[in-house]
């Protein structure tokens, strides 16, 4: 029992000690000691950062106290890095190595803050296992944080640990580029001729181990569990045409059959993005269900010749090898749809599926009675997969003529609508003539016409732009339906995480990406960026700047990805990584006109509106900025949220400014003829001088536009309009807000700006940034 001084309760315990520390200090103990102490802060700072406690600095040890092991996890992959990449600096024989040990186990607590009990002297015990410069940790740590960190274990056997009843399991944690193979996990309850089959296969290394190759742990082989139900992946059927140029027909018939599949509640089924994975390339089906944790493979393939279609099709069960059904089928190109239910219906059919009155008329639905345009549709989503500029702009075009041939054609919306918001979310909208506000524009129109015959991604799609507009809530039914519709969807997930990060619920959104990342395990980065930031919200800098190094070294140029690592470099105290980052972005934003990185503009903007965002999560972001150096840019902050007070938005996601006066173009025009009015533009200087209003002054939001600045062009009383790049944009609204804080009286907010002022064919002027 503990003592009338002592509390006792569960812990995650990290216990560390220098390898060779008396070598050191007999060769040269001043050295040693300047080291130790250098190494100590790294100790402190990581352990802080993860909301650890440090308990004793005694000797050449360390012993800190967390809450959850994650924390104690995180901070030793953060400390093992940093003390790493110190020691190569130095001379081999004054490298300093710690070993750790982590433990969640129950501990005494006393009152004035030491820790002992069985806890502490298994973390111990784990630290004289470990080898220099390596993390062992217990079995219960393994469990507590294998799906919540990106590690994996290797297993180092049983120890007896002294006063401990039975021998302690013990994991070496890996992480990085390392290879292992770790323990399979068991499987869930399943039917017992189907756990056996499984087994007979785990026997033979084939379900046993996963390989993550499109992000996350890469080179590390995980085992992943047969889901609770059927499962399948539909591999990209082959174009067996004369012509090449129909692979995107086949490719279109292979992702109408997995959209088709994903619909229905009792499968679980791998995403289009793992399962063209194996497109061109020779595959054993054990192999692929293997890789994707799936029981059923489903493979094919297409001859199109003029008007006639034929398409065979097999089903296979990759635990016994078997072939559960394998058919052709044939008929004239007007019959697809038709020909695309048969080789649905039989898949269900052999999958023992049970369709709800909901699921039931899956196959059997016709999406336009217009051939040609679902054709030229197949073609547009072909390019649209290719995520380039220029492929989005070919899939608009046919998008566009799909729907010429069907106005009614509810999915060639979808498709525009997605296109369109592509333009926006990838930072393409500046290429080809493009701007955000009306990309925006095009994408909500494009949607409303998509949602005649709503589907899962229209309400997806929805949920998004919902979200970038502070309509939060609705957001989340939307993005609810889409999944009600597709329950397989990763994409939706990914989106359900974006949307639960932006309200305060970052560890609900971990687990959507997570589920989606189970359901698409060759992942894009992507996903990764969205669980960084996931990790970021709470408070697990190691983990989110992990992540987003890796995203970035997957070939990143969204600035967005730059800001977020430099606030968590700045949080974990790396200032040159920081730096170096910070640098990387101004270069990137450099070439499209925008603002340098700097504190303020990621107070208005930050993987959607900040306004809207959960307020300690960009403080958070804030912080780390400020830690990491990055300029305040103008604006005071600790005005920040009388700022913030003023501005509303209404039922469509539009901003009010209270205290402004609300314009549109052809008020802004006769304020202008008037004379009466001093017209501000407040982006950057870049995008000013692409093309704004003749005469107006430029003051960046973020960087010049100061109650200084202001006031040498306008006086308090006089009229002045504050324009940025159109309705949407939050920049003009958070001008007029910090107009009006410093005593401005007479301000017009002007939320069409330019592009409204183009679009009602009022003159335009083009500045030279060199002026």
């Amino acid at each position: 029992m503990p003592g009338p001084d002592a509390t006792q309760r569960l812990a995650a315990i990290l216990a560390a000690d220098a390898a060779g520390y008396t070598r050191l200090m007999h060769d040269d103990e001043s050295a040693t000691m300047a080291t130790l102490d250098e190494y100590r802060g790294i100790f402190r700072q990581h352990i802080e950062a993860n909301r650890g406690r440090l308990v004793d600095t005694a000797g050449d040890s360390v012993l800190a106290v967390f809450e959850i092991a994650s924390g104690a996890v995180g901070a030793a992959l953060a400390i093992q890095h940093d003390i790493g990449g110190r020691n190569e600096g130095m001379p081999e024989d004054r490298r300093m190595h710690f070993r750790i040990g982590i433990h969640l186990g129950d501990v005494m607590e006393k009152t004035d803050g030491s820790v002992f009990g069985d806890g502490v002297n298994v973390a111990a015990r784990l630290e004289g296992i470990a080898e220099p410069g390596t993390i062992a940790a217990s079995e219960i740590v393994q469990g507590a944080v294998e799906d919540r960190l990106d590690v994996a274990f290797v297993s180092l056997g049983e120890h007896e640990v002294k006063n401990i009843e039975k021998p302690v399991s013990a994991y070496r944690v890996v992480t990085g580029g390392d290879t292992v193979t770790v323990k399979p996990r068991k499987l869930g309850a399943r039917k017992i001729g189907v756990a056996a089959a499984a087994a007979a296969v785990i026997g033979l290394g084939v379900l046993a181990v996963w390989h993550y190759s499109g992000g996350g742990l890469e080179g590390t082989q995980v085992a992943l569990a047969l889901p609770d139900k059927p499962s399948i992946a539909v591999l990209p059927f082959s174009n067996l045409s004369d012509d090449a140029a129909q692979e995107y027909f086949a490719d279109g018939l292979t992702e109408d059959l997995i959209t088709d599949l994903s619909k229905i509640q009792g499968l679980f089924v791998i995403a289009r993005n793992s399962s063209f994975t194996y497109k061109g390339k020779p595959t054993k089906v054990q192999t692929v269900a293997a890789d994707l944790g799936v029981q059923y493979v489903l493979e094919g393939s297409v001859r199109r010749t003029g008007d006639a279609v034929r398409i065979n099709a097999q089903l296979i069960d990759a635990l016994t090898g078997r072939h559960l059904w394998a058919e052709r089928y044939e008929g004239e190109f007007a019959d697809i749809f038709e020909l695309q239910d048969k080789v649905l219906e039989q898949t269900i059919t052999n999958l023992a599926i049970v369709l709800t009155d909901a699921e039931a008329p899956i196959a059997g639905e016709t999406e336009t009675d217009v051939v040609e345009a679902y054709d030229t549709f197949l073609l547009g989503w072909e390019y649209y997969h290719r995520g380039t500029p220029d492929a989005n702009l070919e899939a608009i075009s046919l998008f566009e003529r799909a729907i010429e041939l069907d106005p009614g054609y509810s999915r060639a919306y979808a498709g525009l609508a997605a296109a369109y918001w592509d333009r926006i979310s990838q930072n393409w909208e500046q290429t080809h003539g493009f701007d955000w506000d009306r990309t925006l524009k095009k994408a909500i129109a494009s949607l409303e016409k998509a949602q005649t015959t709503p589907t899962s991604e229209t309400y997806r799609l929805a949920a998004e732009i919902l979200s970038t507009q502070g309509r939060h809530g609705e957001a989340v039914a939307q993005i609810d339906r889409a999944l009600a519709l597709d329950p397989n969807s990763p994409d939706s997930y990914v989106s359900k995480a974006r949307i639960l990060n932006a309200i305060g619920r970052a560890e609900e959104a971990e687990q959507s990406v997570r589920t989606a990342m189970r359901l698409d395990p060759h992942y894009r980065p992507n996903y990764l960026r969205v669980l960084a930031l996931a990790r970021f919200n709470q408070m697990q800098y190691v983990d989110a700047a992990v992540l987003l190094e890796r995203v970035i070294g997957q070939g990143s140029k969204n600035p967005r990805d730059y800001v977020t690592l430099t606030a968590a470099y700045g949080h974990l105290g790396r200032r040159e990584e920081a730096e170096a980052a910070r640098k990387t972005y101004d270069d990137i934003v450099a070439a499209v006109g925008y603002t340098p990185m700097n504190i303020q503009e990621m107070g208005v903007w930050w993987y959607g509106d900040s306004f809207s965002y959960h307020p300690a999560y960009t403080q958070a972001l804030q912080d780390g900025l400020g830690k990491a150096g990055v300029p305040e840019g103008s604006g005071e902050p600790d005005r920040f949220a009388e700022y913030r007070e003023l501005l509303r938005r209404d039922i469509n996601g539009l901003y009010e400014v209270q205290g402004s006066t609300k314009i549109d173009a052809a008020q802004a025009k006769a304020l202008y003829d008037s004379g009466e009015a001093v017209f501000v533009d407040v982006r950057a200087a870049g995008m000013f001088a692409s093309g704004h209003i003749p005469g107006a002054v430029n003051l960046d939001l973020n960087m010049g536009l100061t109650e200084e600045d202001l006031s040498e062009v306008v006086g308090k009383d006089d009229a002045v309009v504050l324009s940025c790049v159109g309705s949407f944009c939050p920049v003009s609204a958070w001008a007029c807000a910090k107009a009006l804080t410093w005593g401005f009286t007479n301000v017009y907010y002007f939320p069409g700006a330019a592009p409204a002022w183009d679009a009602a064919g009022y003159p335009m002027e083009t500045s030279n940034l060199s002026d």
